[in-house]
């Protein structure tokens, strides 16, 4: 399905009418992708993604420069974060190969962009080899900038970090966006200020602390808010319940009782667990036992078979749904279910369904769930940015169409 219309998202000028042919277009990417452990990409949906992007730049004529991070190698050359299985997945996908600067600025990224004629392609080298990625440093956006004449951002997933490559560069030269990221801007829109109603937002994984702005953001906007996953364990204790052995969150007590208060005099019903699959030290089999009393020595891992029911109900007749993160601890099969029913029944639903964040479209496909979205999003922390209402600024940087 289609996505709706939506206002509040400013859609930004792309690059579909620019003039390209024998211009030096610098392109930020998130390649920011899991690695096998053996020299491999293990997930390559976020390069993919760009395909479309670097196509059109190719048969354009373009000169095409590719930066991108990987990994938190803490601002020093770590090879362990090398963009090397990158370069040759993306090879593997063009069908034919996409060589490697050895750096991301300096002699190297001067002299591979140099060797560039219309129609090529080169990835620089890990832009989080250097420390003035992340503090934005004037001095490195400006040897950023100088390796290209026109700027595209197609790295959705990086837009919410005001990086050197993302708001630094931008700012020196002529800025577009991507068609990925003009794709995601269409897609996520809905979701900001016109959802079709009801509205259901099924939030899982963990981070607290994290995921409570955004959380309380939903308040009078979602019709229904259903939380699982460790992310629904503080709730759980502030309203009373013996969690026996299972880690909770430490240190958000105040304000997950600020925002069940609040709960309670939205228009919002939030939906909590009421039973939890466990596991127990010398115990093979999983079991399920009510949320507000487990055993002493339990583990919780996965929503039970009541709290399944319970946000399949919340989905009823839902026009619009959003998810963000399993529900239990999907990656063992023993504690895979929860997740997996209630993914099958916003499968079954006919209205605008979209999930967000790497980790959860992982999830989703292992699990076989991934057709149950009308979009999947390629960015965690800037799509919830983005849905939450804040502005994002590596999209304020850029002009408006």
């Amino acid at each position: 399905m289609p996505a709706p219309g939506g206002g509040g998202v400013r859609p930004k000028r792309g690059i579909g009418s620019a003039p390209l042919r024998g211009r030096r277009v610098l392109v930020r990417v998130d390649f920011n992708v899991p690695l096998d452990g053996h020299g491999g990409v293990a997930d390559d949906r976020r390069i993919a993604a760009v395909l479309p992007t670097l196509n059109h730049l190719r048969t354009s004529g373009a000169r095409t420069i590719l930066m991108s991070h990987l990994g938190r190698p803490g601002g020093r050359r770590d090879m362990a974060f090398t963009l090397r299985p990158v370069a040759r997945r993306l090879g593997s996908l063009f069908g034919q190969p996409v060589p490697l600067a050895e750096d991301a600025v300096g002699l190297h990224a001067l002299d591979a962009v140099s060797r560039l004629g219309n129609g090529d392609v080169v990835l620089l080298e890990n832009l989080r080899f250097h420390p003035g990625e992340e503090a934005n440093d004037p001095a490195f956006a400006v040897q950023l900038a100088q390796l290209g004449e026109l700027f595209v951002e197609d790295a959705f997933g990086a837009v919410h970090r005001a990086h050197a490559s993302t708001v630094g560069v931008p700012r020196r030269l002529p800025a577009l966006a991507g068609l990925l990221l003009e794709r995601e801007l269409r897609a996520l829109a809905p979701l900001v200020d016109a959802p079709e109603r009801p509205y259901t937002v099924l939030l899982g994984g963990a981070k607290v602390a994290d995921k409570l702005p955004f959380l309380a953001s939903f308040l009078g906007r979602a019709d229904r808010l259903a939380i699982g996953g460790a992310l629904a364990f503080p709730f759980l204790r502030a309203r009373g319940a013996e969690l026996g052995a299972t880690p909770a969150e430490e240190g958000v007590g105040p304000a997950v009782d600020e925002f069940l208060h609040r709960a309670e005099g939205s228009s919002t019903q939030v939906v909590l667990p009421t039973d939890l699959v466990v596991e127990r030290p010398g115990v093979a089999e999983a079991r399920t036992e009510p949320a507000d009393r487990l055993s002493s020595d339990a583990v919780a891992r996965d929503i039970g078979p009541a709290s399944r029911e319970a946000f399949a109900r919340a989905l009823d007749g839902a026009r619009t749904v959003f998810w963000n993160g399993p529900l239990g601890l999907a990656e063992d099969p023993r504690f895979a279910a929860g997740t997996a029913e209630v993914l099958r029944r916003v499968g079954t639903l006919p209205g605008y369904r979209v999930a967000a964040g790497g980790d959860s479209a992982r999830v989703a496909e292992e699990l076989g769930v991934l057709g149950a979205f009308s979009f999947v999003s390629t960015g965690g922390g800037a799509a919830l940015e983005l849905i939450q209402g804040l502005e994002l600024p590596g999209l304020a940087v850029l002009p408006d169409a």
